[in-house]
Formats: structure tokens, C-alpha cells, sequence
């Protein structure tokens, strides 16, 4: 993990080329943030494409996001950025990404929160979609508010995704996993009827993730009886047990 803000404003710019690279930005769209502390930030600049960003131009704000540098404007979505900080002391960085299908999948109003794909569960667990509201503003900023608890992922109706992680690299891997889950509904939809998962798969996936120190973030979308999720929590201890 990086330590030295040199280090994460190369890993940041790096992930950003990457990003580009695979269509999860496009232009000037898009924005990533890094904790720095003392109430700083490390943030990419406004109107400037990812792809051929240099370490040099992100931004540091302070903690009333202040550019440090004169003339230089971080990305217009900071007041977002802030407000997820602000409520979340374990996100150490931010991404704001437009995924193509992600995106798509706000307009079909194909949600994000039903339990699909097991993988998901690990790293992602539900998604909300945010009503849109529009970019930049505050008002935008507080539509995440009551959505931050202990989610780690977000759609943005009509505007993209945001991930957040404890490092770059967490961040990143969500928001890969996110437009990967978002592409299979998508396809899914697209040939059929999409089925959640069952109930008692669900509830053996919830002692699995469990057992593994994991959060279960689906609780409220899916509500599983506590007793099932014992039972087969006892299961899948005892055949971890070596016999």
C-alpha cells in the first residue's frame, strides 16, 4: 500500500489510465479522491481526461476543500466526495466512474440490490441506486447521505457509480466488480426472467461471508431468518473441521 502522497498520486494517476482504458471513463468524466489526513485531500482536477493526467496535477484540498495550489480547480464533484469522508472513517479513497452498463442499468431500473451473483456478496454486497439529483451540487452530495452506513458501492440514477475502499486499489476492485455484476443483469435481462437466488442458498452464502469476519450487506434487502443463517453457519464450521 502506498505510503507517501509521490506513491498514491502515481497509483491514482495509474488507475485512472486504467480506468480509461476499459471504458469505465470516458473524456473529462469521472473523479478519484485519496484521504491524505489532517482533513486533507488528494483529488483529481476539473475538465481534464484521466487518460493523459500527470501525478503532478491532482489537486490536495484542505479540510474545507480549499485548493492548496492557486489556479488549480479540483473536480467539480467534491462536495460528494466530501460528504462521503465525512461520514465513512473507514474510506481512504473514492472513485467516481461512468461504467457503460452500470449506467444502463439506472435508466432500465434494474436494480443492483437483489442478491444474483454469489461473488458479489464478498466484495460488493447490495447496491442502491441513488435518485438523481444534479451533479456537482450539494444537493447531490446529501442524496448519499442516508445510504453511506456500512455500504461500500452506489449507482447514481443516470450519472455513473461511485466505489469507495481503504486504498486505491479496494476502491478499484469494486468498481470493476460492479459494472461486471451490472453487465451479467444486464445480458441476463436480456434473455429472461432474472432469478435472486434462493433463500437457503442465500442464507448458506450469508454464513459463508460471515464466517470470514465479512459484513453482510444484504440484510435488508433480503431478510434471512436468524435461525436458518445458525444452522447452516454450524454446517459450514463443521465441515471445516478437520475430521
Amino acid at each position: 500500500m502506498p505510503r507517501s502522497e509521490g506513491e498514491l498520486r502515481q497509483q491514482v494517476t495509474e488507475l485512472c489510465r486504467l480506468m480509461h482504458a476499459r471504458g469505465l471513463m470516458s473524456a473529462c468524466d469521472g473523479n478519484v479522491s485519496v484521504r491524505l489526513g489532517s482533513g486533507r485531500l488528494l483529488v483529481t482536477p476539473s475538465g481534464i481526461n484521466k487518460a493523459f493526467m500527470q501525478p503532478a496535477e491532482l489537486v490536495v484540498v484542505d479540510g474545507d476543500g480549499r485548493s492548496l495550489r492557486r489556479g488549480v480547480r479540483p473536480t467539480t464533484e467534491l462536495p460528494m466526495h466530501r460528504e462521503i469522508y465525512a461520514e465513512r472513517a473507514d474510506a481512504g479513497c473514492v472513485i467516481h466512474a461512468h461504467p457503460p452498463h452500470a449506467v444502463a442499468c439506472t435508466l432500465a431500473g434494474i436494480s443492483l440490490e437483489t442478491l444474483v451473483l454469489p461473488e458479489a456478496a464478498f466484495l460488493l454486497g447490495a447496491v442502491p441506486t441513488i435518485p438523481y439529483e444534479t451533479p456537482g451540487t450539494d444537493a447531490f452530495a446529501r442524496a448519499l447521505r442516508p445510504h453511506l452506513g456500512d455500504r461500500c458501492a452506489f449507482l447514481l440514477e443516470r450519472h455513473g457509480c461511485v466505489t469507495l475502499g481503504a486504498d486505491p486499489g479496494e476502491a478499484f476492485n469494486r468498481l470493476e466488480s460492479l459494472e461486471h455484476v451490472a453487465r451479467v443483469l444486464f445480458i441476463s435481462r436480456s434473455l429472461g426472467e432474472l432469478r435472486p437466488l434462493e433463500p437457503g442458498a442465500a442464507a448458506a452464502l450469508r454464513a459463508e461471508v460471515e464466517r470470514r469476519g465479512l459484513p453482510w450487506r444484504f440484510s435488508d434487502a433480503h431478510p434471512i431468518p436468524a435461525d436458518l443463517v445458525e444452522v447452516l453457519a454450524r454446517r459450514v464450521l463443521e465441515k471445516l473441521r478437520p475430521s
